[in-house]
């Protein structure tokens, strides 16, 4: 079943078994594939680590699970997620749910829709396994299935 509250979830922003020595790689990665998909420009990837750096790895959300994402603004075309998992997980510094094995970076046009998209992501990892799914997966297509997403 699709959530049509999420943004489409092209190829391009999928990213699987990618290489990064740390976290701020790691978060790179999910911007050039927010880039990639055509929701932000380049910009945007700098403000997410930015983020981190400010406060700290409050995005690592769940075990093994950053939510990358930072305001929306300039660098925001449109609406977008983009998912990386990671050969090797990186430390973040979070004191509980490092090391981290998926990014899932998010980028919304507006206050209001950066709210609902993070309210939906939360959703879709009330079920336990997903991310251990997403971090298995080998395909956009298994991506988005476990996501609920659409290309």
């Amino acid at each position: 079943m699709e959530n049509t509250a999420l943004p489409p979830l092209p190829d391009e922003a999928v990213l699987l078994s990618e290489d990064a020595r740390d976290w701020r790689e790691a978060v790179a990665a999910a911007g050039r594939a927010l880039t990639a998909s055509g929701a932000t420009d380049a910009g945007y990837a700098v403000d997410m680590v930015r983020m981190i750096e400010e406060h700290g790895p409050y995005v690592v959300i769940a075990p093994g699970l950053a939510l990358a994402h930072a305001r929306p603004g300039p660098a925001v075309h449109r609406d977008g997620i983009a998912i990386v998992s990671l050969r090797d997980p990186v430390d973040f510094g979070h004191p509980y749910n490092d090391p981290v094995r998926v990014v899932l970076a998010l980028a919304g046009g507006s206050s209001a829709r950066h709210l609902q998209l993070v309210a939906e992501i939360a959703n879709i990892f009330n079920d336990s396994d997903a991310v251990e799914r997403l971090a298995a997966a080998t395909s956009a297509d298994e991506v988005r299935g476990i996501l609920g997403a659409s290309a």
